[in-house]
């Protein structure tokens, strides 16, 4: 059990045992969660964002790896956001799509989609055994302001993705995108941080927090693509334009 400061007062830090690293098979991995009978604010949310750590389900934590520094933040500051050749492509190719922000809400047809998506990108993982609550306890919490924004096509209206975002009122915070699998051809993951960074220009929020990142984890490479972005070193927040 540890102890990390911010501006009101000092918050405990429950450690996990060693379980494997879910992105480096061949090391361990450990998290610091905040104290769960804690119900945080949106300000003390985005005060933790800013110290590198993420939300799953109702709990906040951040890797405290053994050893490991590796997995590192990666936030936009979205009003320096310039799309690169890559990404405005991505966007001339769904000039057929639209974001909806349909608020805190379960959906049918949302878990439908979710499940298609990880039976193809994460088979054999676990999370290709979708359910609905465990769908609905990973992706929300009772404290969070949470938005699901819908991508959807004109004309057919058929929805090609949803991705979950926290809004802290100063961030927004990418928390799980899914969508499509047969649609690889729409970039539809580079297209929901695309739309997220408008959404989150249009609510004249500073930052979009994309989760972790690894240098050379192939997965994750698209993340240090959107520039200028930060990432969380040891040493604090680097810029990199």
């Amino acid at each position: 059990m540890s102890e990390t400061p911010n501006a009101t007062r000092s918050i405990r830090l429950f450690g996990t045992g060693d379980r494997p690293c879910p992105y480096l098979h061949d090391r361990p991995s450990q998290f610091d969660f905040v104290d769960p009978r804690l119900t945080p604010t949106a300000a003390l949310y985005d005060d933790l964002l800013a110290k590198g750590f993420r939300r799953g389900g109702e709990h906040l934590y951040r890797n405290a790896c053994p050893g490991c520094q590796l997995c590192q933040s990666i936030r936009i500051p979205v009003a320096d956001f310039r799309p690169r050749r890559r990404h405005r492509r991505c966007l001339r190719d769904n000039a057929d799509v639209y974001l909806t922000d349909v608020g805190f809400r379960y959906s049918p047809e949302h878990f439908a989609l979710y499940d298609r998506y990880v039976s193809a990108r994460h088979p054999g993982g676990g999370m290709d055994e979708a359910d609905p609550d465990l769908y609905w306890q990973y992706l929300t919490s009772a404290w969070c302001p949470t938005a699901f924004f819908e991508i959807r096509q004109r004309g057919s209206d058929q929805l090609l993705g949803v991705a979950v975002t926290d809004d802290t009122g100063s961030a927004l915070s990418a928390v799980y995108t899914f969508y499509e699998p047969e649609a690889t051809h729409r970039g539809l993951g580079t297209l929901a941080i695309l739309l997220q960074i408008d959404e989150a220009r249009r609510r004249r929020r500073d930052w979009l927090y994309l989760g972790y990142w690894i240098a050379g984890c192939p997965g994750m490479d698209y993340k240090i693509g959107f520039r200028p972005h930060e990432r969380l070193s040891p040493a604090g927040w680097i810029a990199e334009g």
